[in-house]
């Protein structure tokens, strides 16, 4: 059964899966009005490895098995970062394994940065050695939430379908990362496209291992309307950004205010942040 998770109120105190899934299409409106702007942020944070040079990637790859103590540092500097906004998509998590400590690092973010609500979402799952997937941490009740597996050639890429209520409509947020492989990528925002179809909020955002020009004019989006909140900001890798691989897309009826990619190296990727309101 797909939940999402939720703080307790009392200190310490976390219980999972209260909420059973409901199908995005066939939830009520909210009754609830809230007309402050939406602050959300999109950020890969490479299982909590902070990474300054390529050759790191190779020296450092242990990162990716073992655990480590500056993995726990980096992830109280990720906490703090991610703590002002309303909703944030979190790509390259570990759900709890040998590299982080058997830390489930969504719900730690979460717990540390005071969420009430959050969703671990596992692709690959690789038993005590890792478990990979996405995540997201939200300020917001979700009245919706689905956990989609991603087509491609590898199995692997997931996307997390959110619905929460924002100035009396619905928002649909899809939560993604794509493959590397460019037909994979393709096959996975066809996906994406036919799922979203005849919706009014919709806001797309995460790591999409495409530039700016691939995604807006060559792919299964360029057509639908999506406008970016920024044309071609480079967001890798983060210590010289030269490809813009990290996008949030929304929907003519949501206007996009104060975007900006966020000068902090606690990743290879750098995190875009923008902040919504009702168009």
């Amino acid at each position: 059964m797909l939940a999402w998770a939720k703080r307790g109120t009392s200190a310490g105190e976390r219980f999972e899966t209260v909420a059973p899934v409901v199908n995005l299409r066939s939830v009520r409106a909210p009754t609830e009005v809230t007309l402050a702007p939406l602050k959300l942020l999109t950020f890969n944070i490479q299982v909590g490895i902070k990474t300054t040079k390529y050759r790191q990637y190779v020296t450092k790859g242990w990162k990716h098995v073992l655990p480590n103590g500056s993995r726990a540092n980096n992830l109280r500097r990720i906490a703090d970062l991610v703590a002002d906004y309303d909703l944030v998509a979190l790509q390259e998590i570990d759900a709890g394994s040998l590299r982080s400590g058997f830390v489930n690092q969504v719900e730690y973010l979460a717990d540390r940065a005071q969420f009430p609500y959050w969703y671990a979402q596992l692709n690959r799952d690789l038993g005590p050695l890792a478990q990979h997937g996405n995540g997201v941490l939200s300020r917001v009740r979700p009245t919706g939430i689905e956990d989609h597996k991603l087509p491609g050639a590898i199995p692997g890429r997931g996307a997390i379908f959110l619905r929460v209520p924002y100035a009396g409509v619905e928002v649909l947020l899809v939560l993604l990362h794509l493959s590397l492989g460019g037909r994979s990528r393709l096959a996975q925002l066809e996906y994406v496209r036919e799922q979203i179809a005849g919706e009014k909020h919709v806001v797309v955002m995460g790591d999409m291992n495409t530039p700016h020009k691939g995604l807006m004019a060559g792919s299964p989006l360029a057509d639908i309307d999506l406008q970016p909140a920024l044309p071609a900001q480079a967001t890798y890798p983060a210590w010289r950004p030269e490809l813009s691989l990290d996008h949030i897309l929304a929907s003519p009826t949501l206007q996009i205010d104060d975007a900006q990619v966020l000068n902090c190296r606690l990743s290879d990727h750098l995190p875009l942040a923008v902040t919504l309101t009702l168009a």
